[in-house]
């Protein structure tokens, strides 16, 4: 069986069919994780009708696997480097089906929340092993090219995944958008056990960091969890400032655990990084306005406009696609020119695209009203995501590459369960303000506009923090140890 054993360097060429094989599984991984987040926000009306749960119910099926997937994706890559990376994978993808099927039999919204909570721990274990496997096996020649088909291909899977599930919604149930899982996971464990090496980290020796992960669990949890239910039960409430409170200082508790830790999950030194600092800045409102907007238009065409699942997944379809266009243009012109500019422009104009969408309402047309904001907000995000990707990854040296693109990963994927959670705060649409159609589109136009704020902002940090070709780079005490520069 050719995935015996365990591959002591990268050496797997791409036109080779080991390196067909492994890309085919990473493939199919990180395509249902993809895949299942693009498809859930089609699916939270009909979620929430069928289970009868308010706005907060709802927010917690994003969040719920927001949370454990967030807290638990750096510990998940290190595990991957210490037992098998290809091990890992294979866990994650069963344990990503079994949940799946939870979520897909759930009685009611508290078995499914839990479901996805479960769901996004498994998660943690199939998303950086995805691209690991690649980055561990391919020749260095290769690795490129293998990373490149990885991220179109995988895409497709998401730029197929509001339409697929609005589909399934509309012709069966939202529960067949979990079902779908199973059978894909299948394939993929089949083809990553019989086909894909083995690979991990030969040195060995480090641990994973447990105490980290559990303190960054409580931190999200907690502050979740009392801007969730904060408009449900009342900002007042002891188990709402406790639970914010909690969250608070088990922030303050993770990063004295990082700073102390011999072998810490998130290397603190990296933020010494002026450029890695400012591009997860960035990250942070872009992924929140990204997020918290396309889960709140959703709601907008669906509960207000009366869209069927499949029309609404079918009306963002244009997002995707032309990320999948601009993506590879926008990264080499960000390698040619710097990361800057696109940083600055791609924000700016995706800002302009959310305040757009900010005028959906009844009696809009979507070809006049809908469909430009659309169009506006997909070519900011087309100019932006691959430039600040590579923002990222240069600030950091290569022996690092693995972890500061988990950190930035963990980042947009916080800023999104976070936004949910506050968004609605922020346009007076959370709470009981949610359950009526007509307070809702009174604040949706409110919403939208605090998030094309947000992406605006990320756009002008990146002006300020974001390195032009050219600027020197400031050594640090830390280079000369094999550490993280200061630039």
């Amino acid at each position: 069986m050719s995935g015996a054993g365990v591959s002591s360097q990268a050496e797997v060429r791409f036109e080779s069919a080991t390196g067909k094989w492994i890309i085919a599984a990473a493939v199919l991984g990180s395509g249902i994780a993809f895949l299942d987040s693009t498809v859930i926000n089609v699916a939270i009306p009909a979620i929430r009708e069928d289970l009868d749960t308010g706005l907060a119910g709802v927010q917690w099926t994003i969040d719920a696997y927001l949370l454990t997937l967030s807290a638990l994706l750096l510990i998940g890559g290190s595990l991957g480097d210490l037992y098998g990376r290809r091990r890992m994978f294979v866990y994650g993808l069963v344990g990503f089906a079994v949940t799946s099927m939870l979520c897909a039999v759930a009685p009611n919204i508290a078995v499914l929340n839990l479901s996805r909570a479960l769901q996004g721990m498994t998660a943690a274990l199939l998303v950086p092993g995805s691209l690991a496997m690649i980055s561990a096996s391919f020749h260095p020649d290769d690795r490129g090219r293998a990373i490149g088909a990885w991220s179109g291909l995988s895409g497709v899977t998401t730029a197929v995944g509001p339409f697929l599930g609005g589909f399934l919604i509309d012709a069966v149930s939202w529960r067949m958008i979990f079902l779908i899982n199973v059978p894909l996971a299948a394939i993929a464990v089949w083809v990553a056990v019989i086909h894909v090496p083995e690979t991990r980290d030969e040195e060995g020796g480090r641990k994973p960091d447990v105490p980290g992960a559990l303190a960054a669990a409580v931190a999200l949890g907690g502050i979740l969890y009392g801007f969730i239910e904060g408009p449900v039960v009342g900002w007042d409430s002891p188990s709402i400032y406790g639970s914010l409170a909690l969250g608070s200082v088990a922030v303050v508790v993770f990063l004295v655990i990082e700073a102390r830790s011999r072998e810490p999950m998130l290397h603190l030194s990296l933020f010494r990084s002026r450029q890695f600092s400012g591009a997860n800045a960035a990250t942070l409102l872009i992924y929140a306005a990204l997020s918290g907007a396309m889960f709140l238009v959703v709601i907008q065409l669906q509960s207000v406009l009366d869209y069927s699942p499949l029309e609404a997944g079918a009306a963002l379809v244009p997002v995707t696609l032309l990320l999948l266009v601009m993506s590879a243009r926008a990264g080499a012109i960000a390698t040619r020119i710097g990361p800057r500019l696109p940083m600055t422009i791609g924000p700016l104009v995706a800002a302009i695209g959310l305040a757009l969408l900010g005028r959906i309402e009844p009696g809009t047309s979507y070809a006049t009203v809908a469909l430009p904001g659309i169009v506006v907000f997909g070519i900011g995000l087309g100019i932006t995501v691959a430039p600040l990707t590579t923002a990222v990854l240069a600030a950091a040296p290569s022996r690092y590459a693995g972890i500061a693109s988990g950190v930035n990963n963990a980042v947009a994927r916080t800023a999104g369960a976070l936004a949910v959670a506050i968004l609605p705060i922020a346009g007076g649409i959370a709470g009981a303000a949610s359950d009526s159609p007509e307070r809702f589109d009174a604040g949706f136009t409110r919403t939208m506009v605090v998030a094309a704020g947000l992406c605006a902002a990320g756009g002008l940090l990146s002006f300020v923090f974001i390195r032009k070709p050219g600027d020197p780079v400031i050594s640090s005490p830390l280079t000369a140890g094999g550490e993280v520069p200061e630039d």
